[in-house]
């Protein structure tokens, strides 16, 4: 049997489908770091946490934000189900940038009912949201 040539990928939030494509390479997010896919990929299925995935179709990238979830790698078909994904163009900066804000001063202060994970997720989501929107306008 011949080894496939491209991936199916699919993207699935509890809210939407966003992606649906034949693609070349996808990088994602693991939780136990990233990790990269081609066709023929042993298969295997991993959490993912905050991060940023891309995808290449030929030469062109395309980047996404994700938040938690789960991969289920097949050798020619790629299922991703986050917990939240949003497409490099589709980030709000201003709202991402206030976002970032208040993680920072919840960090800055501390007290001792304060959720130190979530404070810290909060602040790694923000980042990287404002990581994946700058690549949407660097895009030539």
């Amino acid at each position: 049997m011949a080894l496939p040539t491209k991936l199916l990928l699919e993207i699935v939030t509890p809210d939407r489908a966003l992606v649906r494509e034949e693609v070349d390479e996808i990088q994602v997010p693991g939780s136990e770091g990233y990790f990269g896919i081609l066709p023929g990929h042993t298969p295997l299925l991993a959490t993912l946490k905050v991060g940023e995935l891309w995808y290449r179709t030929g030469q062109e990238k395309r980047y996404l934000a994700i938040a938690g979830g789960f991969v289920e790698v097949l050798p020619d078909h790629v299922t991703i189900l986050a917990q939240v994904a949003e497409r490099a163009e589709e980030i709000d900066v201003a709202r991402a940038e206030a976002a970032r804000k208040r993680a920072e001063e919840r960090l800055a202060r501390p007290h001792a009912e304060m959720d130190w994970e979530r404070a810290r997720i909060a602040m790694m989501k923000s980042l990287i949201r404002l990581q994946v929107a700058s690549r949407a306008r660097t895009r030539v």
